[in-house]
């Protein structure tokens, strides 16, 4: 983050420290804007079953903060809201490093880093005193040697309820072993059935699934989330692949992990366009995956989306991308109301 000149000085460091450090500068106020930007009125948005409302349709997506250290800064950046986590209801480590990986020629991410967190208490601490600039979402998780996974969804919806814009149920990492089982019709069911009874506060809730699901894994998601998912305000879509494609070149490319960037766009846009066709908008949907540019952020909205996401994109444009998608966006969003007239 910082400016984008401090962005790629950080980028001396190795991957996980380079992150650690700039949260830890940021949350300091070291490198971050003094105030809220200016956006275009032209970018505002308003999620049709939520009623969410952003100032901008760009987010930042879930991993970035996952402690909930720095919402606020990262709202001046230009995003429309900005989701904290993933957090599970106890702290843990994560995996063990080194666990993520820059994929230099594929302007592409790599990560294994197993849900690492402070826990609940803390996460909870540090949002109930968020200045809610912007949305913030509370994106919860299932500790990794938890005995009931379900139950560690309901736990953190119940803690975050009170404080988050919205709430984000991530059944789809795939760094912790076995999590992605929950996109599975039987546990899947279960899962809405306790976490729809948790969300008493009525707060927006989505689902966040996997770009490796095939047509009939969309489809049993989809049958479910409109036979137990009422509740949810709608799915992001999606989280990182477990796929390598063909095109990749940097020498890490065969790490362990969920692999974001550039080289995510193209799958996870197609299995966009599969929610979107089945759900028929009776869904919010946020499409997150590869997003550098307005041009990818157009083409996330035509497959569907109603707001994106993006985070992996920062590590190599810097914080400065966000500001300019969104003035991109609005000179659009102007030029056409002007030919309207």
């Amino acid at each position: 983050m910082l400016s984008d000149l401090g962005a790629r000085a950080i980028r001396i460091l190795p991957p996980e420290a380079a992150h650690v450090a700039t949260v830890r500068l940021l949350s300091k106020g070291i490198g971050a804007p003094a105030r809220m930007p200016q956006l275009p009125p032209g970018l505002a948005v308003t999620l049709p079953k939520s009623g969410l409302k952003f100032a901008s349709p760009i987010g930042l997506a879930a991993g970035f903060d996952k402690n909930c250290d720095v919402p606020d800064v990262m709202a001046r950046f230009g995003f429309g809201f900005v989701e904290c986590g993933t957090v599970t209801p106890r702290p843990q480590p994560g995996n063990p490093k080194p666990r993520l990986f820059r994929l230099d020629e594929d302007r592409a991410v790599i990560n294994r880093m197993g849900f690492n967190n402070f826990g609940l208490d803390y996460f909870v601490r540090r949002l109930a005193r968020v200045s809610h600039l912007v949305p913030v979402g509370a994106n919860v998780g299932a500790n990794k040697d938890s005995e009931d996974r379900i139950a560690d969804y309901v736990t953190g919806i119940e803690a975050v309820a009170p404080y988050a814009d919205y709430i984000t149920i991530n059944i789809s990492s795939p760094n912790t072993p076995g999590l992605r089982g929950l996109q599975d019709k039987a546990s899947l069911t279960a899962l809405l059935t306790r976490c729809g009874a948790a969300d008493r506060k009525g707060k927006p809730a989505f689902l966040k699934v996997a770009p490796d699901l095939d047509a009939d894994g969309i489809a049993d998601v989809c049958a479910v989330v409109r036979a137990e998912g009422a509740w949810l305000s709608g799915l992001i879509i999606s989280n990182t692949t477990l796929a390598r494609p063909a095109s990749l070149r940097s020498a890490d490319k065969g790490e362990a992990g969920g692999l974001s960037g550039a080289p995510l766009l193209g799958p996870s846009t197609d299995v966009l366009v599969r929610f979107a066709r089945a759900l028929d908008g009776a869904f919010d949907l946020i499409g997150a995956g590869g997003i550098a540019s307005a041009d990818d952020v157009r083409a996330k909205l035509a497959a569907g989306a109603h707001a994106v996401q993006l985070y992996s994109a920062l590590v190599y444009e810097g914080p400065g991308l966000v500001q300019k998608i969104n003035a991109e966006l609005g000179n659009a969003a102007a030029g056409d109301e002007r030919a309207s007239r």
